[in-house]
């Protein structure tokens, strides 16, 4: 295990005052998933909750996006076809209010920008990068629309 990891941790070490409440959590993989977790964590911004690897392959890892939410991801094993997706296929779109200062951020260090950031006629302001894999994220200001009553 790397020394700049995040302690790890199990569903049993959870506690009532640190349980998640359900979420949904998008899913990749990746031909090289420690170096694609390093351009996650140290170019975007996730925070690496968790990695657990199995030899020089990653069985999971977990990275949470500061503002909320967050991705898994693992090394790419085409032998689990009916889970597996091929690298280079993942899409997500990630809110953030900071959306300028992250622009200015990914293209100061390199970052592939596939969409320049710009106001959209439904109020978000918005910008698309591809990672190393070819995945694509979209970061922007929309949080989406308020959930109707539940009554």
């Amino acid at each position: 295990m790397n020394t700049n990891e995040a302690p790890q941790t199990t569903h049993n070490d959870q506690t009532a005052a640190n349980r998640r409440v359900p979420d949904v959590w998008p899913t990749l993989q990746a031909h090289d998933a420690p170096a694609l977790i390093d351009f996650l964590v140290g170019t975007v911004g996730f925070l690496r909750t968790a990695v657990y690897e199995d030899g020089d392959r990653v069985a999971h890892a977990q990275l949470d996006w500061p503002e909320g939410g967050g991705v898994m991801l693992g090394s790419h094993d085409p032998k689990a076809a009916a889970w597996c997706r091929e690298p280079g296929t993942f899409g997500a779109y990630v809110v953030t209010d900071r959306v300028d200062d992250l622009y200015r951020r990914l293209t100061d260090a390199g970052a592939k920008v596939v969409r320049e950031i710009e106001d959209q006629p439904y109020g978000s302001r918005e910008f698309a990068i591809a990672d190393p894999e070819g995945n694509l994220w979209s970061f922007g200001t929309y949080a989406g629309e308020p959930r109707p009553d539940q009554g």
